[in-house]
């Protein structure tokens, strides 16, 4: 006889019959101020033309609005925050990099198109005929702000200029006196605190307001620029000149008027594929990318090189029980590993200085000349290469130290037997069994040593500078990370962010690459590991 299977129980929602109504309401509530404050975050955001930003903050927010209603998603509230951070830390800005690489972003156009607008609608000009004045803020016991104006050739004509009035004074000081009519003189330090206030207001008469236009200025100063949507362009009201939008040139994300004058403030324009192709078209670029480059992938894979081999040296080294105080040597060798890498660096650094270093003195003293490890080229990757090696050993001593740990004794004997030397024992016994337990973190730590930005920006910040790079940053020893770096951030030339995005995007493709290749390797060692 069988039993029916008992009917599946629906899974509950925070809005089902078995919820309490006081869950309910907090849960509601909950999700209705993040509604709230996602909705004014996406407005400041389109205000601002920051679109990308916006819409991710509306995907997050309608996320955590469905796995917390909806029934069967219900269960995945617990990690909804962290899917809501790994969106907007993670997700976010891999997706606004690729957006970067396709844009002008950088000096003289870091803004959105909106956001260059409203500035430019804050610049304010005195028309012909418009008066200046002197200005001295005053305010009353309600916190309405009110002006005294002096004319600064004849300070004895003065006015006051309230929210709604405007009147002169008669027989007015050259000092403005500490009370007038209700309002109270504000000191220097009350003046500059209240200044950002005042500055966005109108006194006087409706006819001709007067503003502040300046820590010393006040008077009936007009908005100078005005943007006509129409045309898509900029009125400059000073000289009657419109200034178009120009998204098509050699240099777009400006506003230019007909003899090809621009407004000092650019906006992010797309520019398509230039930033990729200007790899291959301008020489600056070209040249100092290949060679930096070849030593990027020639710097990880010898790191990861000398690092192994010396690592696996030491822990050969290290089995053998006829060393004395094997575990003291262990211990010493491992020393550099637990000291912070910048400290290492920083002390290697004045040790292979070529004047004072501990290194330049040894040297001079048996009659040699210490290299120019800061100024040659290939002195400088050598040296940079030393200080990765000292830094790097330990590492692979210890795996090495754990995985020779693990190899079997009898298959050693078993080779002795078929009259193996020891050479032949570590060609085919010892270096394939290491491999396949080392090979994926070699992978790793190519891939590590590929963007390893902390050495080279330590030791000598990718120096010394490449001449064919002309005005851009570029180094002999820059690694593609640091020279993207160096694009986006310093340099002394402006930063370029579209261009750094863009080869950061190049870095992406080579990690992921090197990262499939690791796959490959990583199988084609377990099946030798099967061999042996």
């Amino acid at each position: 006889m069988t039993t029916a299977a008992p009917a599946a129980q629906p899974s509950r929602s925070p809005l089902s019959g078995g919820a309490s109504l006081a869950r309910m309401g907090l849960l509601l509530a909950a999700l209705a101020l993040l509604d709230a404050f996602a909705l004014y975050m996406v407005y400041a955001f389109i205000n601002d033309g920051v679109w990308e930003l916006a819409l991710t903050i509306v995907a997050i927010t309608l996320m955590i609005n469905v796995v917390n209603l909806r029934a069967g998603l219900y269960a995945l509230r617990w990690i909804a925050p962290a899917l809501a951070l790994m969106c907007l830390l993670v997700v976010y800005p891999i997706i606004y990099t690729v957006y970067v690489s396709f844009t002008n972003y950088g000096d003289g156009n870091l803004l959105t198109k909106e956001q260059v607008l409203q500035l430019l609608a804050q610049e304010t000009y005195l028309p012909e005929g418009g008066r200046a004045y002197l200005w001295t803020l005053f305010q009353n016991d309600n916190g309405d702000y009110a002006l005294w104006l002096a004319d600064e050739e004849q300070p004895d004509n003065a006015y006051f200029a309230t929210l709604d009035s405007f009147a002169a004074i008669a027989n007015a000081s050259e000092d403005p006196p500490p009370q007038y009519e209700g309002y109270r003189q504000l000191s220097r330090g009350e003046s500059l605190r209240a200044a950002s206030a005042a500055e966005k207001l109108r006194f006087g008469n409706e006819d001709s307001p007067i503003g502040i236009a300046s820590r010393k200025y006040a008077g009936e100063f007009a908005q100078r620029y005005t943007f006509q949507p129409d045309s898509d362009a900029v009125l400059d009201n000073a000289s009657g000149l419109l200034y178009y939008a120009d998204y098509s040139s050699e240099n777009p994300g400006q506003f230019v008027n007909a003899d090809g004058e621009s407004l000092r403030t650019g906006f992010i324009a797309s520019v398509g594929l230039k930033n990729f192709t200007s790899f291959l078209e301008r020489d600056d670029i070209r040249i100092p990318l290949l060679r930096i480059f070849i030593w990027t992938i020639s710097f990880s894979f010898l790191s990861v090189f000398t690092t192994f081999v010396v690592g696996m040296f030491f822990a050969l080294l290290m089995q053998n029980p006829r060393i004395p105080l094997r575990k003291v040597f262990r211990t010493l060798l491992i020393v550099p590993w637990a000291i912070p890498g910048l400290i290492s660096v920083a002390v290697w650094k004045g040790m292979l200085n070529p004047n004072l270093g501990v290194i330049a003195s040894l040297l001079g003293s048996v009659g040699i000349e210490p290299p120019p490890v800061f100024i040659d080229p290939g002195w400088v990757k050598v040296a940079i290469l030393l200080v990765n090696l000292w830094l790097g050993y330990p590492y692979f001593m210890l795996i090495c130290s754990g995985a020779l740990a693990a190899i079997p004794s009898d298959m050693y004997e078993a080779a002795e037997v078929d009259g193996a030397g020891k050479w032949h024992q570590f060609r085919d016994l010892t270096l394939p069994l290491l491999l396949v337990a080392v090979g994926p973190l070699l992978i790793a730590s190519f891939t590590f040593n590929f963007n390893n930005f902390v050495l080279i920006e330590a030791f000598n910040a990718g120096g010394p500078p490449m001449v064919e790079a002309g005005t851009l940053p570029a180094g002999h020893t820059d690694i593609l990370i640091s020279y993207a770096f160096r694009l986006a951030f310093g340099g002394g030339r402006g930063a370029d962010f579209g261009l750094a995005s863009a080869i950061t995007i190049v870095i992406f493709l080579m990690v992921a690459a090197i990262t499939l290749l690791q796959f490959r390797l990583t199988k084609g060692w377990e099946e030798t590991s099967e061999n042996v």
